[in-house]
C-alpha cells in the first residue's frame, strides 16, 4: 500500500510537472483575463498597458487578444508552445519590428492574424513563409517595395481590408501614398523597379570611380612629364653654363 501510494504521488508530481514546464502554464497572466474551456480558452489581453507580449500565456489558448497596448515588437519565440493558437490579434500597438521566427511555433494553426494600426514599415518575407493565417496588414506606415510584394505573395490578405495599404514612402517618391494593392494591379512590378533602381546606382557608383582612376592618372602623367620637362632643361643648361664661362686666362707674374 505504501509503494502504491508512493507511485501515485510520483506521476502526480510529474503531470504538475508537465503541465506547469514542458506543457507550459495553465494560469492567467498578470493584469489579463481568460475564459473558455476544452482547449479553446480565450485570453484577454487588450487596453492593459502592456510594453511587451506576456510570457506565461497558457500553452491551450484559442484566441489571444493582445491590441491596444504599447507592445513595440513581436520577439523571437513570443509564441512558442501555443500549438493551438488560431487567433492572434495584435492591432492598435506600437510595433515597429517583427522578429523572422516570431510566428514560427504558430504558423501552421493560425487562421487569423492582426497586425493593423502599427508603426510597422517592413516585413521580411520569410517570417510569413509557412503562414497560413488570413492577415491585416492595413494602417501601417508601409515602404513599399520588392519586400512588401513578395509578403503579399506568400501571405493570405485579409481581401476586405487588402486595398487599405498604404504607401507611406517608396522605392519610387510617385508612389507614396498610394494603395499597394493598386499599384500591383496597375502592371508595377517594385521588384524590377528595385532592381533597375540598384543597377542605376551601381552604374553611378562605377562612373565615379571611373572618373576618378582617370583623373589620378591624367594628373601623374603630368606630373610626369612636367619633371621630365624641368629635368631635360636643367641638363640642356649645364654645358651652356659651362662653355660661357670658359677657361680662366693664364696670369703671369
Amino acid at each position: 500500500m505504501p509503494q502504491a501510494m508512493s507511485w501515485e504521488r510520483s506521476l502526480t508530481a510529474t503531470l504538475v510537472f508537465w503541465l506547469l514546464g514542458v506543457g507550459g502554464t495553465l494560469a492567467c497572466p498578470d493584469g489579463c483575463s481568460c475564459s473558455g474551456e476544452n482547449g479553446e480558452r480565450i485570453v484577454h489581453c487588450s487596453h492593459r498597458n502592456l510594453k511587451e507580449i506576456p510570457k506565461d500565456i497558457p500553452w491551450d489558448t484559442f484566441v489571444l487578444d493582445l491590441d491596444s497596448n504599447q507592445i513595440t515588437e513581436v520577439p523571437d519565440g513570443a509564441f512558442k508552445n501555443l500549438h493551438r493558437l488560431v487567433e492572434l490579434y495584435l492591432s492598435n500597438n506600437q510595433i515597429e519590428r517583427v522578429s523572422a521566427t516570431a510566428f514560427r511555433d504558430v504558423a501552421g494553426g493560425l487562421k487569423l492574424l492582426d497586425l493593423s494600426n502599427n508603426n510597422i514599415r517592413r516585413l521580411r518575407p520569410e517570417a510569413f513563409s509557412s503562414m497560413r493565417a488570413k492577415t491585416r496588414l492595413y494602417s501601417n506606415p508601409w515602404h513599399c517595395t520588392c519586400d512588401l510584394q513578395e509578403l503579399i505573395s506568400v501571405l493570405n490578405p485579409d481581401l476586405e481590408t487588402v486595398n487599405d495599404i498604404i504607401c507611406s514612402t517608396a522605392i519610387e517618391e510617385e508612389y507614396a501614398g498610394r494603395s499597394f494593392i493598386q499599384l500591383l494591379n496597375a502592371g508595377i512590378n517594385f521588384c524590377n523597379v528595385q532592381q533597375k533602381t540598384m543597377d542605376v546606382a551601381m552604374l553611378v557608383t562605377m562612373f565615379c570611380w571611373f572618373s576618378l582612376v582617370i583623373s589620378y592618372v591624367v594628373y601623374y602623367v603630368r606630373q610626369n612629364q612636367e619633371d621630365a620637362r624641368r629635368h631635360l632643361e636643367y641638363l640642356k643648361s649645364l654645358p651652356n653654363h659651362h662653355m660661357m664661362q670658359g677657361p680662366r686666362p693664364n696670369v703671369q707674374p
